[in-house]
């Protein structure tokens, strides 16, 4: 690290300090240590979320075993996807806007004790009720998690690179979601009954928790008295308007937000993926049993989803960030989705076969996941910080996530009903004008990009 930001080839320092009342470059040793302290937070924001997907994506891999188990139907194992959807969405209501107010990493942590409490309470129960009201119950700790990494990552980083980081830092429900797969998966294979898939990973993240405490901080300001991000030439600011206030109310955030054509469009967007991405999240494992596939093999298998979808997370966050025309990030996310039509439909057309093909199916499942996770997780990401910034990312997606998962509850029982009644090629053929419809959203939103661009509504350089 160097001293002086005047020196050539050497970007200038990253952090600046308010402490006298004007604002100066912190001192060398300081921003040694507030990028340590940086980096250290990224890390912790990044394994401590695939910790979560720990607690949180063993209930897809544990309905094979539940249905052995207790005999339930796959509209039984739907409540329990459902009404726990229902719970997540209420608590991103609730905890995204909370998480402006008290921090973004006091919520991160508190929602990991909880993911973990009732982890362990799941294993000692027994019947459908007691799984729904605990699983709720551990999806509402479960919501704290996003809100409070996003209102935590926008405190470390400038907005212009929300893209990249935000896409690296996505991978993690992506990556979280194979991680949960695999380990459910080598649990099976050891032959671990299924409240093992309850048990060990809530000792994981037990693990991850204390480790996340100790080498986290929410803000430079806790390293630092009064630091501040720098302000570069080509700095953008984020599209909603507060006004002059530093610390603004979750009133004046939401009332900005709502008065947005392209926040309220986000908001149909969320809602139309979050229903795709549930139904894959809870039913993947589920489907390819029902195909033919034996327990341990569709569970391994249907890590494809999320391995894939990892690559369209990064590729879309850095392909935005760089290539994004008039801060159009929803262009790339359509042309992704169009792609995931076709996708849709193939599984629809393979699944119908007596014989299916399983290797095509699972190809086209994986693709599914590249072209729709990356859209997906540019909604609650980058496009987050791009519209909120760090002064309302908690509050914006909370009410972008509840609203999605309003959907995702509506999506994860009805697939399950009617993989009962029409049989899960039907349900493929449904996903796939879902799709379809997303797309749509996205072109719209594209062009509410555009126009606020040549409107002049945002700095210039934004995207």
């Amino acid at each position: 690290m160097v001293s002086s930001p005047t020196q050539k080839n050497i970007p200038p320092l990253t952090f600046y300090s308010n402490a006298t009342g004007v604002r100066v470059p912190v001192s060398d040793e300081q921003h040694k240590h507030l990028i340590r302290w940086r980096l250290s937070t990224f890390w912790v924001c990044l394994i401590g979320y695939v910790g979560y997907y720990l607690c949180r994506g063993n209930l897809s891999a544990a309905f094979p075993l539940l249905e052995q188990e207790f005999g339930y139907s796959n509209t039984q194992l739907g409540l329990i996807a459902s009404l726990s959807e229902i719970a997540y969405a209420t608590g991103k209501f609730i905890n995204g806007p909370l998480a402006d107010k008290v921090g973004g990493r006091r919520i991160f942590l508190i929602g990991m004790a909880g993911a973990i409490f009732w982890n362990f309470i799941f294993a000692l129960s027994s019947s459908l009720t007691a799984f729904i009201i605990v699983w709720c119950m551990c999806r509402y700790f479960l919501s704290m998690g996003w809100g409070g990494l996003t209102k935590t990552i926008g405190n470390w980083y400038p907005p212009e690179r929300n893209g990249t980081i935000m896409g690296l830092i996505s991978i993690n429900f992506q990556f979280g979601g194979v991680a949960a797969t695999l380990f459910a998966a080598f649990l099976v294979y050891r032959d671990v009954p299924w409240q093992g898939l309850f048990i060990y990973p809530a000792l994981v993240l037990t693990a991850i928790l204390l480790w996340s405490t100790i080498f986290s901080k929410s803000s430079p300001k806790d390293v630092v008295s009064d630091a501040t991000l720098s302000k570069g030439k080509d700095e953008k600011a984020q599209i909603a308007d507060y006004g002059d206030e530093s610390d603004p109310s979750i009133k004046v955030i939401l009332g900005s937000l709502l008065g947005l054509p392209v926040y309220r469009q986000l908001l149909v967007f969320s809602f139309l993926t979050t229903m795709l991405r549930s139904v894959f999240f809870f039913w993947t494992p589920m489907f390819l049993v029902d195909i033919g596939l034996n327990v341990l093999d569709s569970i391994l298998q249907s890590a494809i989803f999320s391995f894939l979808g990892v690559l369209g997370t990064v590729l879309i966050g850095w392909y935005t960030d760089h290539y994004a025309r008039n801060g159009d990030r929803a262009r790339t996310m359509w042309l992704m989705l169009a792609c995931l039509v076709a996708s849709l439909a193939s599984i629809a057309f393979l699944s119908s076969s007596e014989t299916p093909n399983y290797n095509l199916i699972i190809f086209f499942i994986g693709s599914s996941g590249f072209f729709l996770l990356g859209p997906y997780s540019m909604s609650s990401g980058c496009l987050t910080l791009d519209i909120a910034g760090a002064k309302g990312a908690g509050s914006c997606t909370g009410i972008i996530d509840g609203l999605g998962y309003i959907g995702g509850a509506i999506a994860a029982f009805s697939a399950g009903y009617l993989s009962d009644v029409l049989g899960w090629s039907q349900v493929f053929v449904l996903l796939a004008g879902l799709a379809a419809m997303s797309t749509y959203s996205a072109v719209v939103m594209s062009k509410e990009f555009q126009r606020i661009n040549l409107s002049n509504k945002t700095p210039a350089g934004f995207g």
